[in-house]
This record gives C-alpha cells, structure tokens and sequence, in this order.
C-alpha cells in the first residue's frame, strides 16, 4: 500500500531528514529554521526509565480484525508493547513488573480520528480542551487536517512529551489555487503571512517551483500535503509526485473543484476525505471552484444498490490502496440540524446518499478510517470520534470488528504510522483502550472506557476533567 511505502517519521523527524537538495538556510524563514532546531531536540529527549507494567486477563480485540482472544496478558516497558501472550504465560519477566488485574475487562487499540482541525484560529485553551476530550475518550493519535502550524506543531510537541492529556497529533501542511486564499480562514491560520505565502498554507500555480513549495511544507515537520482546492488535474499530478519524491504523502480532498475524483484518485492520492465529494464524478460538467458549493444533483446517481461511476472509482481505490476519510456522520448530524432549522446552508450530499456511498465504499473492500470534521459542544462528554463509529456500525452496516480495525489500523495507516500504531502488537506503542462491556456485543460500549493508555501512559476515566463551554466556546 502507498501509505505503508511514503510513511514517514512524523512530526519532527521528517524536518530534520530533509536532504541537501532543499533549500540553503537562508531561503528559509526564520521561524521555520527554529522549528526545524526545535524538532531535533525534540528528537533527542531521552525517556524516563522505563517501567514495566502488566495488564492481566483481558479479552484482547487487537485492531487486526482478526477475532477476539480472551485470557490475554499484555507486559508494557516504558512506551512500547515487549510481550502479548496467554493468560500466566509470560514468564519472569512479567513476574517483576507491576500487575494491573483486569478480568472482564475488553482491550482494543487506542482509537484514531483521521480528521480534526486543532487551530482554525489558533486558540489554545479550546484545543487543549479538545484533546483532553479526546484523550480520555480513548483517542490516542489524530490527523490534523490543516491549520495554523506554528499553534499544532507546538500542541504536537507538548502531548509527544506528555505535557499536556492530549493524542498524538500528525498534521499536513496545504495547498490549494490561488482563489482559495480568498477564505476567511485563511487569514485566520497566517496572521504574518500574505495570503498563500505560509509554508504550511500555499497558492500554487502554474508558475510555483514545486520543489521548493513541498520543501517548505516539509520543513514544518508536516506529515503530509493537503490538496484542497481549486486545482486542475495537471497540477494535482505535478503536486502528488513531488511530494512522494520528497517522502510527505497526500491528503487531499476527494473532489478538488476543478479536479474530479477520478484524476485526484488517479493522481495517486494516499488518502481521500469527504464520501460525498466523489459523487461529484457522475455530474456531466464538473464544478469549476470550490467556492460554488452547489450540492450533488443525487438524481445523477443509481438510486438503488451501487452506483456504476462510483463503482469505477472503487476500483481504481482498491487497486492503488487508497484510504477512505469518509467523515459520513459530519453529514448525517448536520442535515438532521438543517432540518431542525432550514435556515442553515445545505451540505453537498444528504445524509441518505452519504450513507449510501460508504456502503458501496464498504461492499467493494475500501479500507474506511474514521474522520469526523466537526467538534461536540461541550455537554457531549465523548469525542466526535464515537459518533463516527456509530455511524458505520448502525448506518453503514459494518461489524464492530471491522469498525474497531477501521478505528485503529485503518486510521493508523491514514496517518502513516502504522508501523508504530493501530494494532496490539509486540515492538508497537502502548496505546490502549480498556473497556468494561464488550464492544463486539454493541459497538456502542466504546462509551465503557475505564482507562486509555497512550504511550505506556495511563489514563483513568475517573480522572477526566469536562470542558467547559468557556473552554470550548462556539465557533466549529
């Protein structure tokens, strides 16, 4: 798979890997030169001593989707998983670490929301917030779907530190044609830049020297590339292969008004958000902005079983490995609360044809993360992450076991960490989810958490504090 081949170290590493081709130092702006300085130290923090820990007894769901095996005993060193096997079976060394008792309790992979946005402005209170909800949801890394950089590249350092109760957090850096730049919100994520100058938040044209643009991006210690919006198909390739050569994958959205999703599919793209979006490749005249948010004409689409333009783009994903973001319960809740008040902008699809088309992505083996691109107000006391799985177990139709792999593997690949997470396995990081109901029986037990475990670190439910809604404010 492409996302398995372009992984890269994630935040940090990958700015200070950069090769001798890139920019001499004083191409580059003063603060990314800082950043770059800090991410090595970063790196180079030793860890604490490293204490083991042994969970003992659980009913273990690894996140493989293989079935669930019962009377598991996991032994923990410092940050990483040293030993998984039967119950009383891991011999000395278990005898010496300390034992964590947990019959009748489940035991999944610490869950990944492949779709966030942490710094749209940059308000560090509220994302704090965010990710303690997060956190103590049982989240343990999320991809940050493009902000303010220089706010999420310091709440990456400070949760990788264990500063902060907060995931992991893997960001990318975005690119998008120059009338894009016009959005308000972009000037609320460069405040210090013109517009479509940021490294993290770039115009491109026909004219940009592309090298340097993903160079720059790069130099943010970003993941990978958003393509967004406002592109033809010829400059979504030329960005796509740039970035692959320059190891940073592609995030981007699955229609990129004017490209369609089949030339952004074809493009090469590791990870394609938004279900909705690929409708758009059965309208017979493509929008030509993604300022015109004239919603999908659905009556374009089969409106029975599965659609045969979808279908193509289906296998074209399958065959290339590309991920699935497919963000469906953004767009169930917010029709419900259109109807609820029809005043309120309508969405591209409705809440049917989104559940439709990540059935299909489903039925035809698309690997389905779990992004979900909005923010629960602050009486919710679960991340939005869990409405998502609820979406594609109760909507969508999906087992919980597939949910869970989606929820962790799938997720953990989105992100290009897989080697790392995702999965309950010997050599990974310990990050953990401890359930007191089985949420094969009904996936809505992921709301029985009684400890997340991110990095060998414990955190107990009990110990979760609510945001308020000064912390969190409104504005989604």
């Amino acid at each position: 798979m492409r996302a398995r081949r372009l992984r890269t170290a994630g935040n940090g590493a990958s700015a200070i890997a950069m090769s001798a081709s890139f920019p001499r130092p004083s191409a580059i702006p003063a603060f990314l030169r800082s950043l770059v300085f800090a991410a090595s130290l970063l790196a180079a923090v030793p860890s604490s001593a490293a204490e083991a820990i042994l969970y003992t007894d659980v009913t273990l769901i690894d996140g493989t989707g293989a079935p669930a095996r019962p009377g598991q005993d996991l032994l923990i060193e410092g940050e990483r998983i040293v030993a998984v096997g039967a119950h009383g079976s891991l011999g000395e060394r278990a005898r010496t670490a300390r034992a964590v008792p947990l019959p009748g309790r489940f035991v999944i992979p610490g869950l990944i929301d492949s779709h966030v946005h942490l710094a749209t402005p940059p308000n560090r209170a509220r994302a704090e917030a965010i990710l303690r909800r997060q956190l103590y949801g049982g989240v343990a890394a999320v991809r940050d779907m493009a902000d303010d950089l220089r706010a999420v590249g310091e709440l990456a350092r400070a949760s990788l530190v264990g500063e902060m109760a907060a995931p992991d957090i893997y960001y990318a850096a975005l690119m998008a044609g120059p009338p894009f730049f016009a959005d308000p919100r972009v000037l609320a994520v460069t405040q210090g830049f013109a517009p479509g100058t940021a490294p993290w938040m770039q115009a491109i044209d026909a004219k940009t020297d592309l090298r340097l643009a993903v160079a720059l991006a790069r130099g943010t210690a970003a993941t990978a590339i958003k393509i967004y919006a406002d592109l033809p198909a010829e400059r979504v390739v030329a960005i796509t292969a740039e970035a692959h050569r320059q190891k940073l994958m592609i995030w981007a959205h699955s229609a990129v008004f004017p490209a369609r999703p089949a030339q952004v599919i074809e493009a090469g793209a590791d990870v394609v958000s938004h279900v909705c979006y690929l409708a758009y490749e059965a309208q017979p005249v493509m929008l030509a902005a993604y300022e015109d948010r004239t919603p999908v004409d659905e009556a374009l689409l089969a409106p029975k079983g599965d659609d045969p333009v979808v279908a193509r783009l289906y296998r074209t994903m399958r065959k290339q490995g590309t991920i699935l973001d497919a963000t469906g319960s953004l767009f169930v809740k917010f029709e419900a609360e259109r109807k609820a008040d029809p005043g309120k902008k309508p969405l591209r699809c409705s809440g049917a044809r989104t559940i439709a088309l990540t059935q299909q992505a489903w039925r035809a083996g698309i690997p389905i993360s779990t992004g979900t691109d909005f923010v629960n107000p602050a009486g919710d006391p679960w991340p939005a992450v869990h409405a998502e799985l609820l979406y594609l177990a109760r909507d969508v139709g999906m087992s919980p076991l597939a949910v869970i792999h989606s929820a962790t593997l799938v997720g953990a690949r989105a992100a290009g960490q897989d080697r790392d997470m995702g999965s309950i396995e010997v050599g990974k990081l310990a990050n953990l989810v401890v359930l007191r109901a089985d949420p094969l029986a009904d996936i809505g037990n992921i709301g029985s958490i009684e400890m997340t475990v991110k990095r060998g670190r414990e955190y107990r439910r009990a110990d979760y504090v609510v945001p308020t809604a000064a912390e969190l404010g409104d504005d989604d």
